[in-house]
């Protein structure tokens, strides 16, 4: 019952009209409140992995042991060649008298999104590194081509201006970002679609 459990996880992946008829048998990619999960070509999610409801994955995106990404209360929108690592929190905030529109959490391309990070209720633009750890919080921004250093804590609704590292907590500006830094925003995405694909050639997709 195991392996046959992980094989339709995985052909969930490749195929969201079989995700939709397996949805009931597994419990790693799941709806909820009739919303289920809309995943583009190419997309690997571990089956350690939590994808739950009103979540949407970009073609070759990856999400990694232990992630949990959990669409219930607002919508999720992950871009293309996007890698979620192991045990990264996905999450966001309800409408409400408080907040009448809620926070959605939205990602752009290329995005490196490092392990045990928590993103809640916020927006990344493409090629952003979000690195090990670090804490984005509701209504922040942070804009494209930007490092989050390590244990980085960005407080609720500050905007990160595009082209910088940032550090500490709260988080601050530490410099510009470097010509180098500039290509391993694009090598990095490009090195988790090489490794995912060959995750999903191990088990026949």
């Amino acid at each position: 019952l195991h392996v046959r459990s992980r094989r339709q996880r995985q052909m969930c992946i490749r195929d969201s009209s079989l995700y939709m008829a397996l949805t009931n048998m597994d419990h790693s990619i799941r709806s909820h409140a009739g919303i289920s999960p809309n995943l583009g070509l190419r997309v690997f999610i571990d089956p350690a992995a939590t994808v739950i409801g009103n979540v949407t994955l970009g073609n070759d995106a990856s999400v990694w042991p232990g992630a949990v990404i959990r669409g219930d209360m607002h919508s999720i929108s992950i871009g293309c060649r996007t890698s979620i690592q192991d045990n990264a929190v996905l999450h966001i905030s309800h409408a409400s008298d408080f907040n009448p529109g809620g926070w959605p959490l939205v990602i752009g391309d290329d995005v490196i999104v490092g392990h045990g990070v928590i993103l809640h209720g916020c927006i990344l633009g493409s090629r952003v590194l979000v690195g090990n750890g670090a804490i984005v919080n509701d209504g922040a921004v942070i804009e494209e081509e930007v490092i989050v250093g390590a244990g980085c804590v960005v407080p609720p609704g500050k905007t990160l201006p595009g082209g910088y590292v940032y550090v500490g907590n709260p988080c601050k500006q530490l410099r510009a970002v470097t010509d180098k830094e500039r290509q391993f925003f694009i090598y990095s995405p490009a090195n988790y679609v090489k490794l995912k694909d060959q995750y999903l050639a191990e088990i026949g997709l």
